[in-house]
């Protein structure tokens, strides 16, 4: 099976109901803890990898604890 996760508007609820119950036997629903606790869980881990990845790569600074507080002192 692929897993897929999908956004749809409220009013669409009802018609994405019935084409579930009609295709059950080919669609499986799975609770996501991830987005139980965190809506937006995926969207934060893409920003997470990408950051990292700016750091790793060297087009975004990573600033150690002294270097951080002397910018925020001198702001």
């Amino acid at each position: 099976m692929t897993a897929k996760m999908i956004r749809f508007d409220d009013e669409y609820e009802d018609k994405l109901n019935q084409f579930i119950e009609q295709n059950k036997g080919h669609i499986e629903i799975v609770e996501d803890e991830n987005l139980k606790l965190d809506p937006f869980f995926y969207e934060r881990k893409v920003s997470l990898e990408k950051t990292l990845k700016a750091v790793e790569d060297g087009s975004m600074k990573m600033y150690d604890h002294d270097e951080f507080w002397n910018e925020i002192e001198n702001i």
